[in-house]
């Protein structure tokens, strides 16, 4: 068995883009892996950070957004969560995004983590965001979301994440984060 390193033991031999859009690129890699053997790897670099957003009002309520999502091909619920350029402050970011999707604004902000969604195949970073001291002015969808917003106890959010019924990544962790802030 070999020594565990906290180090990067991969070597990057050529990297070449294959796709590209506003939002993502994809690269092939060849790589010398750490067993020192030559391998490939495919690597999604995402062009902005992810943000996931969890509202939650006096009594305990928070606000999920409902949309058909086109990769999965089925209805998704999830936290109010979108993408801020890397230019932008994390804070400011997540306020636009929870606005545009809810039409939410919240007095007070608690930033809960940082996460990476999936990173055996993407360098995608996250933050999440608890708003608290919520009030309600005009939502501002995209022109791509068809968005449902629904309230429900953040106690009836975390058995939707049990009974799998929320399996959006930045969701489960988010309302699982919040719920044991919470003591839920």
């Amino acid at each position: 068995m070999r020594g565990i390193t906290t180090e990067n033991n991969w070597k990057t031999l050529s990297s070449k883009t294959v796709y590209e859009n506003a939002w993502l690129e994809i690269s092939h890699r060849e790589v010398i892996n750490p067993a020192g053997k030559d391998g490939i790897y495919g690597v999604v670099k995402f062009k902005n950070k992810a943000l996931g957003i969890i509202p939650i009002d006096e009594n305990g309520n928070i606000y999920l957004v409902g949309q058909f999502r086109y990769t999965l091909n089925e209805y998704s619920w999830e936290i109010p969560e979108g993408g801020g350029p890397f230019d932008e402050d994390v804070l400011d970011a997540a306020k636009r995004e929870l606005k545009e999707e809810t039409g939410l604004l919240a007095s007070n902000w608690t930033k809960l983590s940082r996460i990476h969604t999936s990173n055996s195949a993407t360098d995608e970073e996250g933050y999440l965001f608890l708003a608290e001291g919520l009030s309600q002015s005009e939502a501002e969808p995209e022109e791509t979301e068809e968005l449902q917003v629904k309230k429900i106890h953040l106690s009836e959010a975390v058995e939707m994440v049990m009974r799998s019924e929320i399996t959006d990544s930045i969701s489960i962790a988010g309302i699982l984060m919040a719920a044991r802030l919470k003591g839920i």
